[in-house]
């Protein structure tokens, strides 16, 4: 796609003029970073609060009776037992199991669902579901919603001088603000690995809106750079690196997001696509007596200070190849080169050495958990 032909975003002029280096992203001519730069960036998110651009995100609802049913057959998570006002994570499957996305979904009420999808997945997802689920519920894109993510320690405590009341939102849960007579939908969540807030709001009062948020003394305007870095330190996916079409939730080692009451002896025991292939892969995972040699997510930590980047092939000991990079970085608050990659589970415990092949140097690698930086809100 050329420059020419990129999407904008409502805030687009918004970072020209804070002098954002723009570059393509799902379609969208999207900020990278700010004269701070990246690291500065990080820096502020972990410290105080960082104001992200996410409108180029899918918005949706999904409403009607049989809404929750009908999610639910999309996906290994337990949908129609989430409390109205909670919001959950979850992994839209192929019918062979593995991931066309991952996803967060609010229950507004009992018959109404509101659905943040990913940006360079979003006309595919809507359609997907459409096709599975369009006679069961009615599928409504929000097109006309921007998103703005406000993160770090001081996210809630900036905003809450704008919208008294939000503060009293706990982790995963969310509601209908008033600002300046404009509603807007906020959850207390992110992908950051810090506390904060996503904020949908009608794309005419995006700006206005990022505007008084950058007015506070605790934000700044924060780019795609500093949202990798940050996802990363927390362990978290980035679709299309970290998870796709050729990765299970077992194998990308989400198996928290896959509650009890789908597994196998669940209440709801299977009944997504690829049901029968997840829940053998969960019992070979959890025997001693498994094969052990599917693939599987890890975190790595370089024991030489290399970055280590995606696509970087992964040896054993002995030379032979056993895997890839997916994310790669030089971790600005864990200053040490981190990565996730994909290993046989053999090859997954805390403390396995594996060398990582930088420009044919053997760069020693070790299998440590994750997050890399310790939060109170995410696993990865």
């Amino acid at each position: 796609m050329t420059a020419a032909a990129l999407l904008q975003t409502p805030l687009h002029a918004l970072h020209l003029e804070l002098g954002a280096r723009m570059v393509p992203f799902a379609g969208y001519s999207m900020p990278v970073q700010y004269p701070a730069g990246l690291m500065a960036e990080h820096h502020h998110t972990r410290q105080a609060a960082g104001l992200f651009d996410v409108s180029h995100m899918g918005q949706l609802r999904i409403s009607g009776a049989d809404a929750a049913a009908a999610m639910e057959s999309l996906m290994p998570v337990d949908v129609i037992d989430l409390p109205v006002g909670k919001q959950r994570y979850g992994l839209l499957l192929t019918d062979e199991g593995t991931i066309i996305d991952d996803l967060m979904f609010f229950r507004e009420s009992a018959d109404s669902f509101f659905v943040v999808v990913n940006g360079a997945c979003k006309a595919g997802d809507i359609a997907h579901m459409q096709a599975r689920i369009g006679q069961r519920c009615t599928l409504t894109p929000l097109p006309e919603q921007a998103l703005l993510a406000l993160q770090g320690p001081q996210a809630v405590a900036a905003l809450s001088r704008l919208v008294p009341g939000v503060e009293k939102l706990v982790f995963m849960t969310g509601g209908t603000f008033n600002w300046n007579g404009t509603n807007l939908f906020i959850t207390r969540s992110g992908y950051t690995g810090e506390d904060g807030v996503e904020i949908s709001v009608h794309q005419a009062h995006a700006d206005a809106l990022a505007r008084a948020l950058l007015a506070q003394p605790e934000v700044k305007a924060i780019g795609l750079g500093a949202r990798n870095s940050l996802r990363l330190e927390a362990g978290l996916c980035l679709y299309g690196n970290d998870i796709d079409t050729t990765t299970t939730p077992v194998e990308a080692n989400l198996l928290w997001a896959m509650q009890k009451v789908r597994r196998a002896g669940g209440a709801r025991e299977g009944g997504f696509p690829g049901a029968t292939k997840i829940i053998a892969a969960l019992a070979d995972a959890a025997s001693s007596t498994g094969q052990n040699t599917s693939k599987v997510r890890v975190g790595l930590v370089a024991l030489e200070r290399v970055p280590v980047r995606e696509h970087v092939e992964l040896h054993s000991a002995q030379g032979e190849r056993i895997g890839e990079v997916t994310s790669g970085l030089l971790a600005p608050t864990a200053d040490q080169p981190i990565a996730m990659g994909y290993v046989p589970r053999s090859h997954s415990a805390v403390g396995t050495r594996v060398l990582a092949m930088v420009r044919g140097k053997a760069v020693p690698m070790e299998v440590r958990p994750m997050p890399f930086v310790p939060n109170r809100y995410y696993r990865g």
